[in-house]
């Protein structure tokens, strides 16, 4: 017992146990931010302690594919026609403003997992290490991998929403698709992911990347289900679990075993698919 609250995991998963559970009951009186709100500020908090704690290790090559990305995310959320983020913490609402605060946090966010990646983190960005072949052919290979994910997910939406297939314009769905990819997978799957596996890599050293990965799924995709926690939890965690098994497990694999352009292919894609076909 003595062991088991000496290990960091302990109380990260109370934290995060207790944000889900304290957000819920909240939420059934007062008006309270999303659960995505509150985990990406608590893991752009982070990023920042990293950054200012490591500013020294920040090469060249991550400044510009961290402003790299916060610009790509930025520009693209400005123009975004079918991709409409809820208000982050209830006040960011226009284009304009998300795009601000989105570019901004995928920057930070990046920043932070390339800093924990120089620490042989456990999710790498081959563009980083100078692998710009490797890099290109991990997108070519999260988007094969993921198309079939894509097309099971549009079948599953048609069935779920009752509603059919509205083509768009496939411009849009192309680019609109880059902000979840792009946003999600660096603030989740690479950020927060790291910021975990730094917390329990000396007391788990054998399995801490896979630990820090699992619950970096979990979280991810049990906070997409803020309004279904209120209705209906156990539909909620049914619903979470089959998604995190089909749609997370997937990419969490392609970003510890390959890097995070994988991660982000299958991603875009399944986006890609879900904004063209119109849900």
């Amino acid at each position: 017992m003595r062991t088991l609250f000496r290990n960091p995991i302990f109380y990260i998963l109370t934290g995060v146990l207790f944000i889900f559970v304290a957000r819920t009951l909240l939420a059934v009186r007062f008006p309270v931010p999303r659960l995505n709100d509150i985990f990406t500020a608590l893991t752009l908090a982070g990023s920042l302690i990293v950054l200012f704690a490591r500013f020294g290790q920040v090469k060249a090559s991550d400044w510009l594919i961290g402003i790299g990305a916060g610009l790509l995310v930025g520009v693209t959320m400005n123009y975004a026609t079918l991709f409409n983020p809820y208000d982050f913490f209830g006040i960011v609402r226009s284009n304009f403003a998300q795009a601000l605060v989105r570019g901004f946090g995928t920057t930070l966010a990046m920043l932070c997992g390339l800093i924990i990646a120089q620490q042989v983190g456990p999710v790498q960005v081959s563009l980083a290490q100078a692998k710009q072949k490797k890099s290109l052919v991990s997108f070519i290979l999260g988007i094969a991998i993921g198309a079939p994910f894509a097309i099971l997910n549009v079948f599953a939406l048609q069935f779920t929403q009752g509603q059919s297939i509205t083509w768009q314009n496939p411009l849009a769905a192309l680019s609109d698709a880059l902000q979840p990819a792009i946003v999600e997978e660096v603030t989740y799957r690479f950020a927060f992911l790291g910021l975990i596996w730094l917390a329990i890599r000396h007391s788990m050293p054998q399995s801490a990347n896979w630990v820090a990965g699992l619950l970096a799924l979990f979280v991810h995709n049990f906070m997409h289900f803020d309004d279904l926690w209120l209705q209906a939890p156990l539909t909620a965690l049914g619903m979470g679990l089959v998604m995190a098994l089909v749609w997370g497990l997937p990419p969490t694999i392609l970003a510890l075993r390959r890097d995070l352009e994988s991660a982000i292919a299958f991603h875009w894609v399944q986006d890609m698919a879900r904004f063209l076909t119109g849900f």
